[in-house]
């Protein structure tokens, strides 16, 4: 294994191209972009079919389901800050020091996510066997999304070429979503299995024969259906390795400082007690939450996943068969955004670009309750929201490098910290998630949401308006009144960017003295 990595760290040279004054070429920052498919291919999948595959092809109880998937999301963020300290302490190798993570945990994660989507045999073991493989699954996919975030840090010194990179990683991760979904959805959309046959007392009148007929259809058609999920499993694993092989030999990491010792609970001290960290997570806390209340993806009891203004568009608006449709121009219009926010906030700067891009939508979300049932303003609503999707996605990913520089600029002696940095956040962002998962769950339980109902009972409609327009509006002022006292903008920012290259000169200098010094004795 290690010989083979060795190989093709050798060959890295051939993939990355910078140009004299060492910016980073559109081939590298794709390749990079990439890297960050897998995690949005995979979220998608198991997010969006993962509950109904559990219920209808494994066939476990309800309350089995909600156990491993409420078990595995609470792994999966306890895992983010220990996988972030453990990989800030790693040393340096020809490989970097984030790669080695992303290559040892990619074979890895792939057979774990391939073995979710397999029956196994026994009836006992199945609980235990999906709990495993999925807290298992997660762990290794933690192990390969944290270091690729804080790889942002070390493909490129300077803060334009990061800022450059992370929107075409924005945009590729969008795509992601879509493609993993797509996929999931075609290959297993046409081998559904069918229910069992409704009346098992025919058994008694004599009609065996024919139920045993019906019987075997359905056994068939559930065997299909076990194969179909294998094969779109199979598909995305294989995507996985690909995208993974394409980031390590398209990037080169470039060698930072080594992690100073510290246990784990003065690194938690250290990025929880530094104020403009905290400041940004906490503001795109409230972001986040509002628009994963309004737009973003919260399981319903439908036995599939679909977001709250999936819910208010089929029900309270009455636009049941528009509703993917809608759902796919949010995301093709945040996808086609992405670039237009890059080109924003080097224009006119970050902290601007998070108060137009985040109020962009609320006078859409107050809106899109106010009038009354219009096909027309829903879509045009989906666009806004698409616009203002895409500003809060790149946003955080685009100033998290920014609150890093500002860290080692006012910390000169403290380095090697970047991973704990960004597990955080993402910890911190899967956090919102389940928050806004559990209450709009809990909401529409107490409203009296009815499972696959043709309509819902008017409570459930006004705690839908409320889901998405005035919860989300409340949360983004209260975000942004968060950001008024976020102490990074565009003249701190430059001013770190000169001080870090000072110091990266310095150190150059002083490193260049030691060989000579060495060379003479």
């Amino acid at each position: 294994m290690c010989t083979i990595v060795m190989l093709c760290a050798s060959s890295l040279p051939i993939f990355q191209r910078r140009d004299n004054n060492g910016r980073l070429s559109m081939c590298s920052k794709l390749c990079y972009a990439i890297g960050g498919a897998p995690y949005q291919i995979t979220g998608s999948a198991l997010g969006f079919f993962l509950q109904i595959y559990l219920l209808d092809v494994a066939q476990l109880d309800p309350l089995y389901a909600s156990i491993i998937l409420f078990v595995g999301r609470a792994w999966d963020a306890v895992t983010d800050p220990t996988v972030g300290f453990l990989v800030s302490r790693s040393r340096w190798t020809r490989c970097g020091r984030m790669m080695p993570w992303i290559l040892i945990s990619t074979p890895f994660a792939v057979l774990t996510y391939f073995l979710i989507w397999y029956v196994p045999p026994v009836e006992q073991g199945k609980v235990l066997w999906y709990l495993v493989f999925y807290c298992l699954f997660q762990s290794l996919q933690t192990c390969f999304h944290v270091p690729y975030s804080a790889l942002t840090m070390f493909i490129s010194m300077d803060q334009k070429e990061r800022d450059s990179a992370t929107a075409y990683r924005m945009t590729v991760e969008v795509l992601g979503t879509v493609v993993g979904t797509a996929i999931q959805g075609q290959i297993v959309g046409g081998a559904i299995a069918p229910c069992l046959p409704g009346d098992l007392d025919v058994l008694d009148n004599g009609n065996s024969t024919l139920l045993g007929s019906d019987f075997n259809i359905t056994h068939i058609s559930l065997d299909e259906t076990k194969q179909a999920y294998l094969i779109a499993s199979a598909v995305i694993c294989t995507m996985y390795v690909l995208c993974a092989a394409v980031l390590f030999l398209g990037v080169r990491e470039q060698e930072g400082p080594y992690f100073e010792p510290m246990s784990f609970f003065e690194g938690v001290r250290m990025v929880m007690g530094y104020g403009p960290y905290v400041k940004l997570v906490m503001g795109f806390l409230f972001t986040s939450l509002a628009f994963m209340f309004s737009l973003c993806t919260s399981c319903s009891f439908s036995l599939r996943c679909i977001g709250n203004f999936a819910l208010f568009i089929t029900y309270t608006l009455g636009f049941r068969n528009d509703f993917q449709n809608i759902l796919l121009v949010i995301m093709l219009s945040g996808t086609l955004s992405i670039p237009f926010w890059q080109w924003f906030l080097i224009r006119f700067g970050k902290k601007t670009a998070v108060y137009i891009g985040i109020t962009w939508a609320v006078p859409f979300m107050i809106l899109i309750v106010c009038i009354e049932s219009s096909l027309i303003v829903a879509y045009v609503v989906s666009v806004a929201a698409g616009v203002s999707v895409a500003a809060a996605f790149l946003l955080p990913w685009s100033m998290l490098p920014d609150v890093v520089d500002d860290f080692k600029v006012k910390n000169p002696d403290s380095s090697g910290h970047e991973a704990i940095f960004y597990s955080f956040y993402v910890f911190f962002t899967k956090f919102a998630s389940g928050i806004s998962l559990g209450i709009s769950t809990l909401s529409l339980d107490f409203a009296g949401y009815v499972t696959r109902g043709c309509s819902q009972p008017d409570a459930v409609n006004l705690t839908l308006k409320v889901l998405v327009s005035p919860a989300p509006v409340v949360l983004i002022f209260l975000g942004l009144f968060i950001f008024k006292t976020y102490p990074i903008d565009e003249e701190r920012r430059q001013g770190n960017r000169k001080l870090l290259q000072e110091m990266r000169e310095s150190d150059q200098d002083s490193e260049t003295e030691s060989t000579e010094l060495g060379s003479a004795v």
